[in-house]
């Protein structure tokens, strides 16, 4: 399928459906020689993985992740690297109902249109399922970036608020990734109402970024800003991206947004300029609500899964321009 690649110097291209037999990735750009674990690598997928956070989808996977190519004695080999998941918790007939009644706000009907046909089952490319290849994608491209630090938290979720930017982020912040470790029990009772209501919601999360190095981002069309907004929409619930201030620029004078350096979220012209950069995506509620949600196995709220998965497409851009700009000192 077209537009399942993203990346020049490194890239990832992703594969597999929600009910086949697998999904993965194919990462290529990687440098030679970098130490591989892949107890970390699993760490990552772990966390994203259904079943492990109360009030999220029942789907149980063990989302344990084989290295076909691109490894050898735990270094990479400069080659291209293949790693698979396979699904093993499939309940296909969960989703009868939405094979004829396509879900507002979802791809069920515009993947019908413009290919004539779709798998139903748990969305199938459009699951958020998919999500497995950009976490493994993540995973590689921190080896290239290892001293840039990237943190994605939940600022906004339904009634839980967490409006401070910038801040100094505990190591653990909980199975919710909310700053306010208070919140955890409210939180797991909020979730698991939803999910008995058959209800859903959405919400924002932001990602802080240190450490990240001057330079990175290209004029007009290759702006750092512009990857990232790529790279961080085309996650299938996100609706917004903003970085800095965001919308707030709209709302106060040109001397007030010029008071702080830090207004502008790390980004300046388009190109890094080695402040902490910050940046905020807007995700909508899950489109399976209703009868269909309480029949089969979705997701009340897809932030608290989605954390990893935003931190990956992070690096992922991060990665892609850091090789370029690495490129042009030679």
């Amino acid at each position: 399928m077209r537009g399942s690649s993203l990346g020049k110097l490194f890239s990832i291209t992703s594969f597999g459906e929600s009910h086949g037999e697998a999904l993965g990735a194919v990462i290529d750009g990687v440098p030679a020689g970098l130490m591989f674990s892949l107890q970390d690598l699993q760490y990552q997928l772990d966390r994203r993985a259904p079943g492990n956070i109360k009030g999220t989808t029942s789907r149980k996977e063990p989302d344990t992740a084989e290295v076909l190519s691109g490894i050898f004695k735990q270094k990479t080999m400069g080659t291209p690297i293949a790693v698979i998941i396979r699904n093993t918790d499939q309940r296909s007939k969960d989703y009868d109902k939405i094979k004829t009644d396509p879900r507002p706000g979802h791809a069920d009907q515009t993947y019908n249109d413009k290919y004539g046909i779709r798998d139903h089952r748990g969305g199938g490319r459009s699951s958020g399922r998919e999500t497995v290849s950009r976490v493994i994608g993540g995973y590689f491209a921190g080896l290239i970036i290892k001293n840039i630090r990237v943190r994605a938290y939940i600022r906004e979720m339904g009634p839980f608020h967490f409006q401070e930017k910038l801040p100094h982020l505990n190591a653990d912040l909980g199975p919710y990734s909310f700053p306010d470790l208070t919140e955890i029990k409210n939180i797991e009772k909020y979730l698991i109402d939803l999910k008995k209501n058959g209800e859903s919601v959405g919400g924002r999360i932001s990602i802080q970024v240190d450490d990240c190095p001057k330079g990175l981002g290209e004029p007009a069309f290759d702006k750092l800003k512009a990857d990232l907004a790529k790279g961080l929409m085309s996650i299938g619930a996100v609706v917004s991206f903003s970085y800095g201030l965001g919308e707030e620029f709209a709302e106060i004078s040109g001397k007030e947004a010029s008071s702080s350096r830090l207004n502008f979220g790390g980004i300046e012209g388009g190109i890094s300029n080695g402040d902490p950069l910050f940046l905020t995506i807007t995700l909508k509620p899950t489109s399976t609500v209703g009868d269909k949600a309480k029949e089969g196995r979705h997701d009340p709220c897809i932030l608290p899964r989605a954390i990893p998965v935003a931190e990956a497409m992070v690096k992922i851009i991060l990665a892609d321009h850091f090789l370029r700009q690495n490129a042009y000192q030679y």
